[in-house]
């Protein structure tokens, strides 16, 4: 297996955005906790929507786990939308993804045969009408945040139904009373016998975070006053906290 050295695409220490996160997985390397982040915009409107640090990417996966693998090969290319979990070292950092599929997928002999991949996730994003900004000229806009992993897939069959416990556990640990497995009884094994588990090894990490961060704080809170999208919202909110007195973009 190839070795590569984890590297993630980060804005300036200058940067300061706050950011929530709950616990995540951690990697057998070692338990890593994440908690809130002081963090604030950085000056640069190219490096504004960057991540400022791992924390933001990590959080994007928690909430957003549903990713496309995508893969090249003698058969051309391939693609599969997986429920993935993120494995950290102690420094909070994503160094694996996690996950499983189908063994009769055509991607599981391309990615034997050359691992190499990118994984996409896409989390909060949404259309922004000119309707919502007061400022006549405004231009419309999507905002959204997205992280691009470039990876090398290992298949680990001996480690599946571990694989699935783990993701399983993460899907159900808010419900009152958690699914497990055990409740399918025998079936279970034998619906595990057509899947397969993977680690995904990070070799380089991509995030982009538009979210309004290049707005006046007038522009801004008109279009969080009229967006309907909650969950865009309180995103949007998170990396533009204090609501910034000077703009990049258009003065108030």
């Amino acid at each position: 297996m190839l070795r590569w050295e984890p590297r993630i695409e980060v804005a300036n220490d200058q940067c300061e955005r706050r950011t929530l996160l709950r616990a995540s997985e951690a990697s057998p390397a070692g338990e890593a906790t994440i908690g809130v982040r002081q963090l604030v915009p950085c000056c640069s409107t190219a490096m504004m929507f960057e991540p400022s640090c791992e924390a933001d990417i990590l959080r994007l996966v928690d909430e957003y786990p549903l990713a496309w693998v995508v893969s090249a090969g003698a058969c051309g290319f391939g693609a599969s939308p997986l429920p993935l979990l993120a494995e950290t070292d102690s420094s909070g950092r994503i160094v694996s993804l996690i996950g499983h599929i189908a063994i009769a997928n055509p991607q599981v002999s391309e990615l034997r045969s050359f691992p190499l991949a990118t994984i996409l996730f896409t989390g909060p994003h949404g259309y922004v009408s000119p309707e919502l900004v007061s400022k006549p000229d405004w231009a419309p806009t999507w905002n959204y945040a997205t992280a691009r992993f470039d990876v090398e897939v290992e298949f680990l069959p001996q480690e599946t139904e571990e694989l699935v416990e783990r993701l399983v556990r993460r899907m159900e640990q808010d419900r009152p009373k958690p699914w497990t497995v055990l409740r399918m009884g025998p079936r279970y094994a034998q619906l595990a016998r057509r899947i397969v588990g993977f680690r995904a090894h990070v070799k380089a990490v991509h995030g982009r975070f538009k979210l309004g961060q290049d707005e006046s704080p007038r522009t801004l809170s008109d279009i969080l006053s009229g967006l309907q999208d909650a969950a865009l919202v309180r995103w949007m909110k998170d990396f533009n906290s204090a609501f910034r007195t000077n703009s990049p973009k258009e003065s108030t």
